[in-house]
Formats: C-alpha cells, sequence, structure tokens
C-alpha cells in the first residue's frame, strides 16, 4: 500500500463581464480580472482507497448544485461519491452562483447563470481528471500554522478566534520536491468590498502566490476555507485595498511557508490511510418574528447605525453595525419568503444537508455546510480523537449563519441574517465526531443514513 498523489487547478473566471456576488444593495459589476479564479483539485490514492479533495474560488453554491458537482467527479474518477470533499474559498469578488431567500428583494443581486454554472462543474471535472492521471509515488505530511494577526473575530476585539492553519502537504517519493499543499484556515475572505470591481479570490491569491515563490511556480495551492462565520480581516485592516490583501494574504503564506520548511523527514508518510463518509442531517429552523417586529428590529439598527457614523466610531465598529442592518433586512427577506412558501420549497429542493469527512494519514478532514461560527470547528478539533480540521461550504450553503446562542440572543448581522437555530451547530458538531468516530474502527468510504 503507497500513496500515489496528482494535483490539477484550472481557471474558472467568468469570460465576460459579470455581477460581483458578496455584498447587497450595489450594482458591482466587474471591470477586469485582477487574479483568475481557479477550482483546485488534490486527488490522493494509496492502493487500496481514494480521496479527493476540491476548493472553487467562489463565494458558496447552493446544495443540490454541490452534490450535482460531486457526483460528476465521483463519476469522471469511478469513485464513491463520498470521498469527494469539495468546498468554496468564500470570495466575495466572484459571479452570482445563489440566490438568497434573505435577499430577495434586491434589485442588484441577478439569478445565477446556469451557463457559468456548467462552466465551473466541467472544469471542476477536468481538473479532478487531470490530477487522477498525474498522479505519481508521492509522500504526505500534516502540520500547522499560526495565523495570528491575519484576522480576528469581527464582532467583538476579545470574541472566540482560531489562529490555526491546518496544511497538507505533498511531495514526490523520488525526488522529495513539493508539489502540492492544502491549506485550511478560517477567516472571511473580504479585505475587498463592494468598491472594487475586480473579479479576485482575495487574499487567498496572496497566499498561494507567495508559496510557489517560495517553493516553486509547479507547486498546486488549494485554498480551504475554515468555518469563519464570525470571523474577518475587518479589524486587521488600514483599508480595503489589494495592498492590504497582498499583506495579509503573504502573512499566512510566510506563517505556512515556515511550518513546510520546518517539517521533519521522519514525519513523511508513504503509506497513509485513507478513508470517507457522508451523512445527513435534519436541521432545526430559526423562529421567524412576526414582519412588524422585523421592520421595527431594522429602525433600530439603522438609527444606530447612524449614530455611530454621526459621532465618528472607529471604522471596524460602523461597519459592524452596517452589517446588522443588513441583517435585519434578512429576517424581513426571509420572513416574507416564508410566508409565500419559497423556504418550504428551498429546504424541499436541498435535502439532504450533509456532513462530510475524510480521514487522511493520521488526520480526519470534517467538511461541514454553510456558514458556521468558528466556536464549531474549535468544539469538534477538541472533541475527536485525533487530530482534526475542519472546513466550511461544503455541500452547499445554508441560507445564512449557523450561530451560537450567545450570538443569537445579542443580536447582529449574522444573528437576523439566520435559516436555522443554534443548535443546528451541536447537530453539526454531534454529527461531525460520529463521522470521525468511526474511522478510529472502521476504514474505507461509508455512507451513514440519519
Amino acid at each position: 500500500m503507497s500513496l500515489h498523489a496528482g494535483a490539477a487547478k484550472r481557471d474558472i473566471s467568468p469570460g465576460q463581464p459579470v455581477a460581483l456576488y458578496g455584498y447587497p444593495h450595489v450594482e458591482r459589476i466587474s471591470t477586469g480580472i485582477h487574479d483568475p479564479l481557479l477550482t483546485t483539485v488534490i486527488v490522493l490514492n494509496n492502493g487500496r482507497e481514494t480521496v479527493v479533495l476540491a476548493s472553487l474560488d467562489l463565494l458558496m453554491v447552493e446544495p443540490p448544485f454541490a452534490r450535482e458537482l460531486r457526483q460528476a467527479v465521483a463519476q469522471a474518477l469511478g469513485l464513491p461519491e463520498a470521498c469527494v470533499l469539495i468546498g468554496c474559498t468564500h470570495t466575495h469578488s466572484g459571479p452570482v452562483t445563489t440566490r438568497p431567500l434573505a435577499w430577495g428583494a434586491d434589485p442588484t443581486l441577478p439569478a445565477p447563470d446556469p451557463d457559468y454554472l456548467a462552466f465551473v462543474r466541467v472544469q471542476t471535472v477536468a481538473a479532478a481528471v487531470a490530477a487522477a492521471e498525474s498522479a505519481t509515488p508521492a509522500e504526505l505530511s500534516w502540520t500547522c500554522a499560526d495565523a495570528t494577526g491575519v484576522g480576528g473575530n469581527r464582532l467583538r476585539k476579545d470574541g472566540t478566534t482560531d489562529p490555526e492553519c491546518g496544511i497538507l502537504a505533498l511531495r514526490h517519493a523520488q525526488t522529495k520536491a513539493l508539489f502540492a499543499v492544502s491549506l485550511m484556515y478560517g477567516m472571511h475572505p473580504t479585505v475587498l468590498h463592494e468598491d472594487s470591481t475586480w473579479v479576485s479570490s482575495d487574499f487567498p491569491h496572496y497566499t498561494r502566490l507567495h508559496l510557489r515563490e517560495c517553493f516553486g511556480d509547479g507547486v498546486t495551492v488549494l485554498y480551504h476555507t475554515a468555518p469563519c462565520g464570525n470571523q474577518s480581516p475587518r479589524r486587521f485592516v488600514s483599508g480595503q485595498t489589494f495592498a492590504e490583501a497582498e499583506r495579509l494574504g503573504r502573512q499566512l503564506g510566510a506563517a505556512a511557508a515556515g511550518a513546510l520548511r520546518a517539517i521533519k523527514e521522519t514525519d513523511w508518510c508513504a503509506a497513509p490511510r485513507l478513508a470517507a463518509a457522508l451523512a445527513p442531517v435534519v436541521l432545526p429552523r430559526r423562529p421567524l418574528p412576526p414582519l412588524a417586529d422585523a421592520r421595527a428590529l431594522l429602525d433600530d439598527y439603522r438609527h444606530t447605525y447612524e449614530r455611530l457614523q454621526a459621532a465618528g466610531a472607529p471604522r471596524p465598529e460602523i461597519r459592524t453595525a452596517e452589517c446588522a442592518v443588513f441583517g435585519a433586512e434578512g429576517t424581513i427577506g426571509l420572513a416574507e419568503a416564508e410566508a409565500h412558501g419559497k423556504i418550504e420549497r428551498w429546504l424541499k429542493k436541498c435535502a439532504p444537508l450533509e456532513v462530510q469527512s475524510v480521514r487522511i494519514g493520521g488526520v480526519n478532514v470534517v467538511g461541514l455546510p454553510g456558514e458556521c461560527f468558528t466556536e464549531y470547528a474549535l468544539a469538534i478539533k477538541r472533541g475527536a480523537p485525533t487530530r482534526t480540521f475542519v472546513v466550511c461550504l461544503v455541500n452547499g450553503e445554508l441560507q445564512g449563519y449557523v450561530v451560537t446562542p450567545e450570538a443569537l440572543a445579542a443580536g447582529g448581522y449574522e444573528a437576523t441574517n439566520a435559516l436555522f437555530a443554534p443548535e443546528a451547530g451541536a447537530i453539526l458538531v454531534k454529527t461531525a465526531l460520529a463521522l470521525v468516530g468511526r474511522f478510529a474502527d472502521n476504514g474505507g468510504v461509508q455512507k451513514v443514513s440519519g
């Protein structure tokens, strides 16, 4: 049993000007491509099992498309679909790929382009096939880097954060040359705001660039965003510029490069265990307030935002208040969607929602759907019997955030822009830990029934 591994990427940048996705109420049409959006794939095979890690430079995709994409890659490679884990980097400077119910009334947000989504599917399958065909004898090692300073909790200066960046390194078995790296770090790629009209993957672009400069342009860098519903660079940037995106991206890249250089020869593995599992979840809904109450909440948040603006409050506080206004608008949008039966139709269309886990060597990679708060990733890391990293926006989005009970009580953007109750987070954690626990005693691929 020896490892063969391959990596490949394909360009998924739009071929024409498109509406950029990530901020409401702004007609934001792209004027060019600053850095190409990528679909990046790593394929690992140990002679018995195969697992695939893939990441798209997109904000998010709906669960049905995520499932379709996962199945297309699995079919192309002749694998069970549980073996294919696909997430999004969550850039806010890419094409529209979903239609959030909370933003249903926003006239600046067009419907997703089915031709573009078909293009993403073709390119992702092509990258997966290329990665599989290029697989050569390889060795892998796991490490991590401290990304403190790249960002933090966007709601409170002293709020929970997770500076750990998980790193999977792959090198050729004969030459010992590094050829692929997978990063897993939880931070919103939102250095660039609504005033930028360039297509971009935001700071992860510079992280990938930095690692290629350090280890060679032939190194493929896959970037997975970990749960970061309450994390962003908001309190760590001096402006929403590409210069700041480069500063933070290269800071993360330098930390990762240092960790890669520190890997000991004895830490490389040529015969890792591989396994995969997929499980459905049923998540409880957040009770939505009557429309009159939702509109009163919006008025309160607008008043707070205007007061902070007039007082010249620090920019992070003003932005947090502005986003709270967006969230309150989202609650109204969700309440209206519920009144018209749109939420029930979405739930039916997207079922089942799914949690995924793959085992690579001695480490688990858990994939959660949607945008979860960092606290849930930390709970999985603490509860797992072996080392575990968590990534998000795997198997689709969840129409908003999965927040903690404390965040729901405090209110604000994330809490008011959530379809599911905080109890959903505990269910995701429990399901993830059950999947990870099965790997301790059983190998291979499993599809777990609900």
